[in-house]
């Protein structure tokens, strides 16, 4: 059984949340994979300030904001097989509570020196969702793409017309506005089945 853990960063429950589970459940629905969704809304996320103290201690969680919400997640995290990340567009960008998620993950600098190969088998796609048309959707999936290739995992796209990740256009009305975008829904289910075959070929690969 390999998990894919789907990441929702936006504070608000609406359109990416619905298009983020629109993508999990098409991966559900591929045999030997379950599932998960995290929301990073409501959460106390404390800032990352560079400060090192997880390197210097060689932690695998952030120790200056120990007591936050952000601390129970990592376990969450490490043991996945593939990650959705989905994220409403904030200025062109992911939101500000999903940036203080990426940040987080400073010690893995660490973790990744010690083990280069360390998530070498795991995952990432992205969603982004966008109130308009062209509004920076495909930034926004770059911003996620560029957390995937920091921590050194696969990259895995919807396929064909679907190259980077799946944008979505709500039109700024919420759950329903992301329903009545068809194609951006389909591209969501096709996402997640495709990620899920994937994580399963890996996973009988290192049997």
């Amino acid at each position: 059984m390999v998990k894919v853990l789907g990441i929702c960063g936006s504070p608000r429950k609406a359109a990416t949340e619905y298009t983020l589970q629109r993508s999990l459940d098409a991966a559900a629905s591929v045999a030997g994979v379950e599932t998960e969704m995290i929301t990073l809304r409501g959460k106390k996320l404390g800032f990352c300030i560079h400060c090192d103290k997880c390197l210097r201690e060689n932690a695998n969680y952030c120790l200056l904001h120990a007591d936050d919400d952000m601390t129970p997640l990592y376990d969450t995290f490490y043991a996945a097989d593939a990650y959705i990340i989905a994220s409403p567009v904030y200025e062109m960008n992911v939101t500000a509570q999903l940036a203080t998620f990426f940040n987080r993950f400073r010690m893995t600098y660490g973790v990744l020196k010690n083990n280069p190969n360390y998530f070498q088998h795991k995952l990432g796609s992205a969603i982004a969702v966008g109130g308009t048309r062209n509004g920076g959707q495909e930034q926004t999936i770059a911003a996620i793409h560029g957390f995937y290739n920091t921590q050194g995992m696969t990259i895995v796209n919807g396929g064909l017309g679907i190259y980077a990740g799946v944008s979505v256009w709500s039109r700024d009305r919420k759950e329903e506005g992301a329903k009545e975008d068809t194609a951006g829904m389909e591209n969501a289910e096709k996402l997640g089945r495709r990620i899920a075959e994937m994580a399963l070929v890996i996973h009988k690969g290192l049997q």
